[in-house]
């Protein structure tokens, strides 16, 4: 049926109204998705809320990640067996460097450097020095790393392995092993709050996020999810993402297509938000007004407004979106085109 003119005309005043005033008040930023089926990265510009710009990189782009000074995007290229730099603004590959087989997820220092990176086939996590593109050293860790998570004082990083159902807690003075929390089966995200009181890990296949005291080295909560309809083999967590105040967590539950929204005092789940398929990870504006969730199988983004809890638009991606990470300001000079 064909809408009258202006019954046309005031429902699309109404949505771009909408997102208009979910957006953020600022002039936006950008956002980087790693499609790990296109090698590709898309760029989003979280004020239009559409893909400005795809970039070309090497086989299988996973995590991602953004400088310290947000001028280079960090991409874990999997089946290159190396990170991949790329410029924010001109999107043109600055330089390779080294990790070892399989990278799936880095994590920079909080100083910007070194850069740990964890490779999923050789049961180490890679050391490398961004500036001099060398390996520092390997740390050795459980069968299949994936999780890494740095406490803000820089001084632990925390690594998940996936098989042997562990949390690593490394000290970034000496890259030395110094305690392992099992925790559930398969755990994929390690992430810190912001004033270091605790790190959550997700574990996929467990169902489960475990709340870690850093300085005890012990969990001392388990949360769990059950949404009506869904069983619970397809509630699987994955990518954690603290509020601006850590009062809320929102964690993606992957094939359950939801995020669920945990009260990060009490640990009682409030709600869970409908997105795409396959939730897979997740990543804020950097004012904290958008989060944005890859959703794996639906090749797209969902855009959530932080303040409401509510999706506000979806946003085709390529092919498996994985990670994602939001930093400077659009508005620089486009390179045009597919960067080569």
């Amino acid at each position: 049926m064909t809408l009258p003119k202006s019954t046309a005309a005031i429902a699309a005043f109404a949505l771009t109204s909408l997102a208009a005033a979910s957006g953020p008040a600022s002039a936006g930023y950008k956002v980087f998705v790693s499609n790990e089926k296109e090698n590709t990265v898309s760029v989003i510009d979280s004020e239009k809320l559409e893909v400005v710009h795809t970039i070309k990189t090497g086989n299988r782009p996973r995590g991602i990640i953004l400088s310290k000074d947000g001028k280079w995007v960090i991409v874990a290229t999997s089946d290159d067996n190396r990170m991949q730099v790329y410029d924010t603004e001109t999107y043109k590959l600055v330089k390779d460097l080294p990790s070892g087989p399989d990278p799936e997820l880095p994590i920079l220092h909080t100083s910007g450097n070194p850069l740990y990176v964890s490779n999923e086939d050789d049961n180490l996590v890679t050391v490398v020095d961004i500036q001099k593109g060398t390996i520092i050293t390997d740390i050795p860790v459980g069968v299949e790393p994936e999780g890494m998570g740095m406490s803000p004082d820089g001084k632990l990083l925390v690594n998940t392995s996936e098989t042997t159902n562990m949390a690593h807690f490394i000290t970034t003075d000496g890259f030395k092993n110094v305690e392992n929390i099992l925790v559930d089966n398969r755990p994929r995200v390690a992430e810190f709050k912001s004033d270091g009181s605790e790190v959550w890990v997700s574990a996929e296949i467990g169902g489960t996020v475990s709340v870690i005291d850093p300085a005890q080295k012990k969990v001392t909560h388990k949360i769990n999810f059950e949404i009506q309809g869904i069983t619970k083999d397809a509630i699987q967590p994955v990518g954690v993402r603290f509020n601006k105040d850590n009062s809320k967590a929102f964690v993606a539950l992957g094939p359950a297509n939801r995020v669920a929204v945990v009260n990060a005092k009490t640990y009682e789940v409030e709600k869970y938000i409908l997105v795409g398929q396959r939730v897979w990870n997740l990543g804020f504006t950097p004012d904290y007004k958008l989060l944005f969730t890859t959703n794996g199988t639906s090749n797209d983004v969902t855009v959530i407004d932080v303040d409401s809890e509510k999706p506000i638009k979806s946003i085709k991606t390529g092919r498996y979106p994985w990670g994602v990470v939001s930093g400077i300001t659009p508005g620089a000079p486009d390179a045009g085109g597919e960067a080569k």
